[in-house]
Parts: structure tokens; sequence; C-alpha cells
């Protein structure tokens, strides 16, 4: 899975929801039309997506919403500020 690092400018006010539209025009342009997320973590909620994918990997060097997606095929990671937001896609072109 290929990781493009994001740092926003403080004077942004990065909030998921602008983290989440940002990386997503990233995500279409890099992938195609055609994109889904399939995993998402924020940090500064501690909140991920698909929910509760880290409790079994509390011993684990990838976290569970990482793990997650590199099983369902992810191709690109977003990481937006270090991992305060990390959003990650796969093209689903070939179901377009």
């Amino acid at each position: 899975m290929k990781t493009l690092q994001i740092q926003s400018e403080q004077t942004l006010g990065m909030d998921f929801s602008r983290a989440s539209t940002m990386s997503d025009a990233i995500a279409a342009s890099l992938l195609g039309e055609h994109t889904s997320c399939l995993s998402w973590y924020d940090k500064l909620r501690d909140h991920e997506c698909p929910a509760h994918v880290s409790e079994c990997h509390d011993a684990c060097e990838i976290p569970g919403y990482l793990d997650y997606a590199r099983t369902r095929g992810a191709q690109l990671k977003v990481d937006v500020d270090e991992g305060t937001f990390v959003f990650c896609y796969r093209s689903v072109e070939e179901f377009a």
C-alpha cells in the first residue's frame, strides 16, 4: 500500500471532515474516479472505522484499521498530520 503524507497548515483548522474531503479528492486523483475508503482513523476522537477493528490488535505492530484495509486490497493510505487522520483507499474501477 502506497502512503501519502500530508501536512496541513495550522491556520486551516484541520478537522475530520476537512481531512476526509481532502483525502477523498486525493484518492480519486491518484486511483481514479471510482474509489472506496476501506478504513479510517481519527486520532483526536480515537475513533476508527470499521468500529472496534483494533480491539484484537493490542499486541500487534499494525493497527487494526490498517490491517483491515491491507487485507482487502487497499492501494493508498493518506496520512494527514502525522497520523492525526488516516484514510485507506482502493480503486473499485473494475466494479463500476
